[in-house]
This record gives C-alpha cells, structure tokens and sequence, in this order.
C-alpha cells in the first residue's frame, strides 16, 4: 500500500478516537506451547520479558491479553501467567474461556482465588476483562460453514457477562472495564446488539490477510483492516474499540492473493501497526511466539524469545507534512461514531482468529490464520472478513481440553 492510503486510514481511524484511555501495546498468550503442554510462570515470565525489550519497538509492550483464568489443565487454578505479570509489572486483559460451556463458574472461581492470593498486586495491573472470544462469530452461520468450532450465541454470553458482574460486584474488580472481544462483521450482526449494549468496551480482531475476494494483497491490506475498524466504530456507539488481534503471517500457505512473508509481515507492521495503531489505540499484536502446531501460517514476531525480532520493529520515519496530515488521537480506543464510514468488506468469511481459551488455556492468536475450529480457550484469533479455515490455537488448545477439562467447564 502507497504511504498515502495508509496516512488516509490513520487519519480516518483517528476521526474515530477520543480521549479517557490509555493506549495499551501488547500481544496475546495463550496457556500451551507448541507441543500443547501447559505453559508455567517461566514460560510466561519469558515472554513478557521479552516482549518488554523488543529493539526498535514503537513503545513497550508491556500488557497481555489472555484467554482465560484458568491453568492449563487444571479445573480452576488461576493461571500462572498472573504471577509472572506480577514479576514484570505488565498490565493484564483478562479473558474468560465462553464457548462450549453453560457456564463460566470455573473461570469464575480461578479468577477469585487469584484475587484473594495476590491482592492489589494483581488487581492494579488489571485493564479490562472480556467475557469471550470470538464466540459469536463462530456460533454464526459463516463460522459454521468455515467450522470454526463451538461458540456461543448472543444470550449466552450476556448472561456470562451478567455472571462476572454479579460475582465481583463488591470487589477491587467491580470498576474494572468489562468487554467482548469477536470479529468486525459479528459486532455489526444486529442479532448482537444485546452484547454490544452490555459492555464497556468492544475488542475486534481483524486479519485483512483473511478478506478473501477483497484484494487482500499487501498493498491493500492498510485500506482493508481500516474499514473493518471504521464499520465497527460505527455500530460502538460511543464505546471504547480495541484492537484485540491483528498481525500479518511471516510464513506459510497464500491465502487468495495474501501472501506470507517477512517483508510482508513487516510492511503490515508498518502500515496498520506504525500509521494507525500504536499509541493511538489498545492493542494486542498476533503475535510475539506462535503456540498452535495445527496452524500452518506463523506470525511470531519473535518465536525463540531471544530479543532478536522476525523483522525491523522500527517504525518509518514520518516526515512533519505527512504527521501534520494525521489527526492526532487524543486518546485511545474510544470511537464517537464516524461521520462517514468506508465501505467495510463485505462478510465472506471467516471472521477473526480463533481465539480460544480454556482450562486447557487460550493459546492466544498465534494461530489466527487459517481454519478456525476452536472451542476452547487455547490460543486464537479469528479473521473477520476472508473467509478462512484457521485451527486457532485456542481451538486446538481447547480439544486437548476436552479430553479432561472442557467437561468441567480453546
């Protein structure tokens, strides 16, 4: 894409943006590795550390977004991503694992156990909480066709998010934002406006590698993720838009005319991350280290967690007319409804990155690219617009589950 579509998309998602957050950076985790063992406090403590000294990153990255409460494998024990959090003061999005369940009782009481543990020490890192993920894309007719896994339907998840409120009404956690975090074309799905009412803040995971019959070649990829995200500010009414999951795969099969690479990854980087979302927006890359063997595309930005990064974090200098061109965002993430919306990409597909998290444990986006078939919460993004067949790490991390968590309800 020419810097000019990309300064334009800056510019058009700024209009969009006003002032009372904070701009978070950050990446998703799931709770497994590659080989699908349960991650510990080490393995998370690596990542975040590294995540924090990325050379010629933008900023720090110092948040995560997890998909759920719950250690890898175990009922209802927190997950130990919160004591290396701790350990390296980075800021926390919570998830509860919503798909596949009637319940989220277990997420619950992971989640008050780890409360009561740490105090203040976890709760001040606290950002928000979304109750969810992804799991009315793949509750609806397009995640069916593209078998996306289990998800769960509007009133499902209102009552989940009901749930949380109630169970923390009178704790350090009754301020704390609460969200929902699914593909663009599941936010503008009217038969989804009760979610949209009841949360705080939407978080949208939008992958134009995806947007099959688009054009989603690279150079098209700044226009396609930022009319994604204007239709969803159109429909937040006001509400703060997150971006939970988006990222460009550095290697693997083509998709339509979207093409994974290192140079394309960094351009992706350049034009969605650099001209329009970091320190702008709340955001949560796809991803620092992929965890889902099942995907074949990859988007780690740096899979050894040894500082060296796939590609250039540097963002292009900006010369003073093209800064001076880009509406400054006096804020993060909060979208006043657009005056006047690019035409979004017609729903063809599937929506974001599987993004699943279970007790088996969200194994966040690394996997978000192709056939989304999960139904837990392991890691998983889904792609909103292309329609694809992403196994999301969180699927993946999910059916593992199944075998002996997922009953108790990736």
């Amino acid at each position: 894409m020419k810097l000019t579509s990309t300064i334009a998309a800056g510019a058009a998602l700024a209009a969009g943006v006003s002032a009372g957050q904070n701009n978070y950076l950050g990446f998703n985790s799931g709770a497994t590795l590659p080989d699908e063992s349960a991650k510990f406090e080490k393995d998370f403590l690596a990542e975040f550390t590294t995540a924090q000294k990325l050379p010629g990153a933008p900023g720090t990255f110092n948040a995560v977004r997890l998909y759920t409460n719950i250690q890898a494998y175990s009922t209802n024990t927190p997950i130990e991503a919160f004591s290396a959090a701790i350990k390296t003061k980075t800021k926390i999005l919570l998830g509860v694992w919503a798909s596949g369940t009637t319940n989220i009782n277990n997420e619950l009481a992971a989640l008050s156990a780890a409360v009561k543990q740490y105090g203040s020490d976890f709760t001040d890192l606290i950002i928000g909480i979304s109750i969810g993920s992804e799991d009315l894309y793949r509750d609806s007719a397009t995640g069916r066709t593209n078998k996306a896994g289990v998800g769960n339907g509007p009133d499902e998840i209102l009552s989940f998010i009901n749930a949380y409120k109630k169970e923390f009404a009178n704790t350090a956690l009754s301020s704390v934002p609460v969200g929902h975090v699914d593909t663009w074309d599941a936010w503008v799905n009217g038969t989804n406006k009760e979610v949209l009412d009841a949360v705080d803040w939407i978080g949208v995971d939008e992958y134009p590698f995806y947007e099959t019959g688009k054009g989603n070649k690279i150079d098209n990829a700044g226009k396609l993720f930022n009319s994604a995200y204007q239709t969803t500010l159109g429909v937040a009414n006001g509400k703060p838009v997150w971006v939970t999951e988006t990222g460009w795969p550095l290697t693997g099969p083509s998709w339509d005319e979207a093409v994974p690479s290192v140079e394309n990854a960094k351009s992706y980087w350049d034009q969605v991350g650099c001209e329009i979302l970091f320190n702008k927006v709340p955001t949560f890359w796809y991803n620092l280290r992929d965890s889902n063997p099942a995907n074949t595309v990859k988007f780690g930005v740096n899979q050894k967690l040894d500082g060296t990064p796939s590609f250039n974090l540097t963002c292009p200098a900006v010369s003073k007319s093209t800064s001076s061109s880009i509406t400054k965002p006096t804020a993060t993430g909060k979208g006043s409804t657009p005056s006047t919306l690019v035409t979004a990409p017609s729903q063809t597909g599937q929506s974001g990155a599987n993004n699943a998290g279970s007790a088996k444990g969200a194994d966040s986006s690394s996997d978000s690219s192709a056939s989304k078939t999960s139904s837990s919460p392991a890691s998983t993004s889904s792609h909103s617009a292309g329609s694809i067949n992403k196994v999301s790490g969180a699927a993946f991390a999910g059916v593992a589950l199944v075998a002996g968590i997922f009953a108790t309800l990736f």
